[in-house]
């Protein structure tokens, strides 16, 4: 990746688009919220920004750096609950509702295994964008949402806006982590089967 700076400027800029979507999701509820904040992946996709939870299962694949992931992700931490602290200054409809969302959450294996299910949804996703085709952001990001899967970023800057904190976001990082990693495994296997029968 290139210099720090870049990285950092990239990941805020991240942290705003799936902040805008997460706003919208707040302020809309279901069903229209979830197929809004598809926009905020497909603008980080397009805009080649940096979202952890976009990156953490191209870890071997695009050969990035730990520390410039760890940086992405410490930046839109840091940066996404700020940005929803500014979003509660706006609307006091969203924060009550995300209020209620914070409340909800709990360390427990069933928010551990939705936080999983939702870094296998983001890294085919982000896949499917890099073959060529937004149908894996489009259908895929209001899937997680329908079925309340959990998104790091998404919950930190949920927090934000409830000015609240709650240590589930740990169990959601790890959780996003291991599933893209996962799909990352399994889509790599398939690539080597299909080069070998093509030969």
């Amino acid at each position: 990746m290139k210099n720090k700076m870049e990285l950092i400027n990239k990941s805020v800029a991240a942290s705003l688009l799936i902040g805008l979507g997460n706003y919208a999701l707040l302020k809309l509820g279901m069903p229209i919220g979830p197929i809004i904040f598809a926009l905020g992946l497909l603008g980080v996709c397009y805009m080649g920004l940096n979202l952890f939870t976009g990156k953490c299962g191209f870890l071997f694949q695009d050969k990035i750096k730990i520390v410039d992931l760890l940086i992405i992700l410490v930046v839109n931490l840091i940066s996404g609950y700020l940005i929803g602290l500014v979003f509660s200054l706006t609307d006091s409809d969203i924060m009550t509702s995300a209020i209620s969302k914070v409340k909800s959450w709990d360390i427990s294996l069933s928010f551990f295994l939705k936080s999983v299910l939702c870094g296998i949804i983001m890294y085919i996703a982000v896949f499917m964008y890099k073959k060529n085709t937004s149908l894996g952001i489009i259908y895929g990001i209001p899937l997680f949402i329908f079925c309340g899967f959990q998104h790091c970023i998404a919950n930190i800057i949920t927090m934000g806006v409830a000015r609240a904190f709650d240590y589930s976001i740990f169990i959601c990082i790890i959780g996003n982590f291991i599933g893209s990693l996962f799909m990352w495994y399994i889509s790599r296997d398939i690539d080597i089967k299909k080069k070998k029968t093509s030969k």
